[in-house]
């Protein structure tokens, strides 16, 4: 695989199974049904581990435009390559939303609830105010940032040893700082499937909430930079 194609399979791959999970969950008549926050904090984690292992010899496995941003940052990967990759992430977010979409159509159709059906596609706040949801976001990058730094040290780029590690690492995100927000740390992750979301033909899908799309765009990639910064300038 070339690196575009590495990013655009290993990020459709994570939506597939990490929104798979969260349909699983919330949407009526699954056989997942209402089985709760560890199971989703479970499955997105192994959507990060296997996204990560098939693009690493492809692509470095980033996956995320706030890690691409925040590499480039930190001078482990070339400031050139920013648009391709985050070009890949973002189709590749898409395409596995949709995916999800497809699988989970008729429960889709069966449930009632809006904002469980936008919870499939993308985050949104447990309580909403947004100076503490962007916090949120970024300090959840930040943790995340820290450790990818540290998984991939000294080589520049995540392999698939690092996939275990990163997805662990997704894991105690969620459960410990996932609750405010829904751990989006990642961009690509929400605004691609929240494009989608207003764009499919879904029964019942209310509001996209857009007034909420910046925090987890904003908030990952600052929270990245930071990261970046201070390992490269103070670590």
């Amino acid at each position: 695989m070339t690196a575009f194609t590495g990013e655009f399979v290993g990020t459709a791959i994570l939506l597939v199974l990490g929104d798979g999970v969260v349909a699983n969950v919330l949407l009526n008549k699954t056989n997942g049904f209402n089985s709760g926050w560890i199971v989703i904090t479970t499955g997105w984690a192994m959507a990060v581990f296997t996204g990560v292992f098939v693009s690493a010899s492809a692509s470095g496995a980033h996956l995320n435009p706030a890690v691409t941003i925040g590499l480039a940052c930190l001078g482990k990967f070339s400031w050139s390559l920013v648009p391709q990759y985050i070009a890949a992430q973002m189709l590749g977010a898409m395409t596995g939303a949709f995916l999800v979409w497809v699988a989970y159509k008729q429960h889709f159709d069966a449930t009632e609830d809006a904002a469980a059906k936008l919870a499939v596609f993308c985050t949104g706040p447990a309580i909403r105010n947004q100076l503490y949801n962007f916090a949120s976001e970024l300090i959840g990058t930040f943790v995340f940032m820290v450790g990818v730094i540290h998984i991939i040290a000294p080589a520049d780029t995540l392999g698939s040893v690092s996939a275990l590690p990163v997805g662990f690492l997704v894991f105690g995100i969620g459960l410990s700082l996932g609750g405010p927000t829904g751990y989006a740390i990642n961009p690509a992750r929400d605004l691609a499937p929240r494009i989608l979301h207003a764009i499919l033909p879904i029964k019942g899908k209310g509001t996209s909430d857009w007034k909420h799309s910046w925090i987890p765009v904003a908030g990952p990639i600052i929270g990245a930079v930071l990261a970046a910064l201070l390992f490269r300038y103070l670590l």
